[in-house]
Parts: C-alpha cells; structure tokens; sequence
C-alpha cells in the first residue's frame, strides 16, 4: 500500500487536499471516503480504516471537507459538503488509474450521512460521464443528535437506490442498531447494518484495541463487497 498527498481544485480560488491509499493488490474497487465533523483526514480513524481497507484490496480516497481545509471548526451546510464531496468524486475517477474502477462512496459519520445524500440525489461522477455509485459505506450512521431521537435524518432515505453498509456501535448515541432498523426498514435499496458489539460512535471497544475493532470492520467492508460482487 502507498499513502500519496494531492491538490484538488474545487472551483474558483477554492482547493482541497486528498490522500490517495493506493491499494498494492488492487481488486477493481475505489471507495472515496468522508470525515466526521470534528475532525479531519488526518484524523486517527481515518487513515487507519483507509489503510486497513488498501491492504484488503480497495484503493482509498479521503479528503477534507473546505471547512477543515480553511482551518474553521463548524461544519457548512450540507449543499456546500455535498458540492465538496461530489468535486473530490470528480477528480479521482478521473484519474487514469482509476478509470475501470467501480466507484463506492462512504464516510464516518457527518461523512457518511453526506454520501448519502449524494447516494439519493442520483449522483454519477464527472456531470455524468463517470460511474455510476455501486454503493455506500456508513461508518456510525448519525441517524439523530443526542439525545433528539425525534430530530431524524431520513428524509432521503426513500431515494437512495445503491446497495448500502451501515456499521453502527451498540452504544451509539447517535442512533442505535435497533433505531436504524426501523429508519431503514421500508427502504427499496439493499440495506446491510453491522453490529459493532459495545461499540460507540466511533467503533470505541471497552479492553479491546481500536486497531482490532477497526481491522473487523474493515473485513465486514470487504466481505459485503464480494457478497455480490459490488
């Protein structure tokens, strides 16, 4: 696996950085993957999952959301992450390494929720020249805050289509196994939701090491990938 750093140009004076895990053995799969809102690419969980999926086969891409880049701490509102997200999209599968590669998009948490958004718009990269998504990658859905399980996120859920992971902590605050399948339930997209048992939102394990709770999932991505071939 090689870890390489890139500029990618998101508009008119507007940039961002993105990290390319270029898997050694690579099996036909790109996953562009998302931060969570409080931190960024070079977050711990971050480059640990984007390295465990690149040694199983799946070339990686992550980048920061404008926010981070600019060095501000409040997230922007979901048009502009989605624009961000879609740009970064834009420019790996049009990297010639790339090009044959069946696209997945995926994120931890606020990264996640926004590859769905981008999942239910009917998105296809490169102003729909590019591959189509063959599926979503949640690492601890944010279903609702904390605390505000009325406050759900799922309005969109009823426009997704592409097939779609969900790795969810038993302890999430964020939104429980047992909330997410009801949320999930009557949704036409094949919905697949990993237990993290005693897990909270980031996969924290009590007397387990993160790298081994991180590894597992990491062979759950890889294992519903080859499941039917996506």
């Amino acid at each position: 696996m090689t870890r390489e750093s890139h500029t990618v140009p998101l508009g008119p004076r507007q940039e961002t950085t993105a990290t390319v895990y270029r898997a050694a053995s690579p099996d036909g799969r790109l996953l562009v993957l998302a931060h969570g809102a409080g931190a960024g690419q070079q977050h711990p969980f971050m480059t640990a999952f984007a390295s465990l999926l690149a040694s199983r086969g799946i070339d990686v891409v992550t980048f920061d959301f404008s926010y981070i880049h600019e060095r501000r701490k409040v997230p922007d509102r979901a048009p502009v992450l989605e624009a961000c997200f879609g740009s970064v999209i834009d420019w790996a599968v049009s990297r010639d390494e790339f090009e044959a590669r069946r696209l997945f998009v995926g994120g931890k948490s606020m990264g996640g929720r926004m590859a769905t958004h981008l999942a239910a718009a009917g998105f296809v990269a490169r102003a729909g020249a590019g591959p189509a998504l063959s599926g979503i990658v949640a690492l601890g859905y944010p279903l609702h805050p904390p605390g505000k399980p009325e406050q759900l996120r799922t309005a969109h859920f009823g426009s997704i289509r592409a097939p779609w992971l969900i790795a969810q902590g038993s302890r999430d605050t964020f939104g429980t196994p047992d909330e997410l399948r009801l949320a999930v339930a009557g949704m036409t997209a094949a919905v697949t939701l990993h237990v993290v048992e005693g897990g909270d939102h980031s996969f924290a394990v009590a007397r387990t090491p993160r790298d081994a709770v991180l590894a597992a999932v990491a062979d759950v991505v890889v294992r519903w990938a080859d499941s039917s071939n996506l």
